[in-house]
């Protein structure tokens, strides 16, 4: 997973893929929409965060931004309990939108 970063100038980087992350929130949340991409839904609960989620989820907490854009949230740190998020369940498909 380590391999997907958020910002980057550049398409590839030490053998990663990496994205500029306007291009890549937009094409995450537009493949939720259009459903191209395994979700599944939560409501999050008091206490937890994106970035705990994506630690947990994807085994790397810098990976927050990707539940955040299929989510459609702007900021994932600041996202207040109830709120219903959008979590992709394979990753190896945001680098089919992303990359």
């Amino acid at each position: 997973m380590s391999s997907i970063k958020r910002y980057a100038r550049s398409p590839a980087l030490k053998g990663g893929s990496i994205y500029g992350t306007g291009r890549a929130g937009i094409a995450i949340y537009t493949a939720v929409q259009t459903g191209g991409l395994k979700i599944e839904k939560r409501q999050l609960k008091a206490g937890e965060r994106l970035d705990i989620l994506a630690g947990k989820l994807y085994g790397d907490s810098s990976l927050w931004w990707i539940i955040a854009a299929a989510s459609g949230i702007g900021w994932g740190l600041q996202v207040p309990p109830g709120t219903v998020i959008v979590i992709p369940t394979d990753m190896s498909q945001i680098s089919l939108y992303v990359g």
